[in-house]
């Protein structure tokens, strides 16, 4: 998934208040963690990541695995925090997020 940059300016605004709810620790991106993920972006589609300091992993690297794993997209990696989207294919359409689009020339 791909998203323009007025797409992500418009969801790491979104994501500012979110708390973070996925911790990537000493034992990595795991089963349980990409259920945890999958469920989380099912039920909220923009949520908000965290790389602990055990961790192997950087923060870009968990982002990029997580996402992989789930079809998520990176909106924002920020130092030890990272923000994911995936739009929910279970959600009625009043309650999903609804992106900008952009001006086709």
């Amino acid at each position: 998934m791909e998203l323009t940059g007025k797409q992500r300016a418009q969801l790491r605004g979104m994501a500012n208040g979110l708390g973070t709810i996925l911790h990537v620790g000493k034992d990595g991106i795991g089963e349980n963690l990409l259920r945890q993920a999958d469920s989380a972006l099912e039920a909220r589609e923009l949520i908000k990541g965290r790389v602990l300091e055990n961790s192997m992993l950087s923060s870009r690297q968990a982002a990029q695995a997580v996402a992989e794993a789930t079809g998520a997209a990176v909106v924002q990696v920020i130092g030890t925090r990272f923000v994911l989207y995936r739009p929910s294919r279970k959600k009625d359409r009043a309650d999903r997020i609804i992106l900008v689009q952009s001006k086709e020339k």
